[in-house]
């Protein structure tokens, strides 16, 4: 009776509203959404940042991952939906993407 007790005071807390902010939330989406973090292409700072680096023909090419710290949110979410582009799908929802999007816009 008494664990049933505990684990009840224990989900009640967890259900809180105030359990995680949103800026933290958004944090951990924008850290690990679905597997591989935004952060390993797009940089800490959400600036943008260098993949890799590849020679082609002679000449030394990189694959850039674009700054998303000052772009619209209708770029932001069409990128985020975008099939056709080399970045990893994530099923997130439009809450998910809203928070993410005031993240990485408030990003110093």
């Amino acid at each position: 009776m008494r664990l049933i007790f505990v684990l009840l005071t224990l989900l009640s807390s967890l259900a809180a509203d105030d359990f995680i902010t949103r800026t933290e939330y958004a944090k951990l989406l924008y850290l690990n959404p679905r597997g591989i973090g935004c952060d390993k292409c797009h940089g800490s700072d959400a600036k943008g940042k260098v993949i890799a680096s590849f020679k082609q023909k002679g000449e030394i090419k990189n694959l850039v991952a674009p700054p998303i710290n000052n772009i619209t949110k209708a770029d932001f979410f069409k990128a985020l939906n975008n099939p056709k582009i080399v970045m990893p799908k994530y099923s997130l929802t439009n809450e998910e993407m809203e928070s993410l999007y005031e993240y990485v816009t408030k990003q110093p």
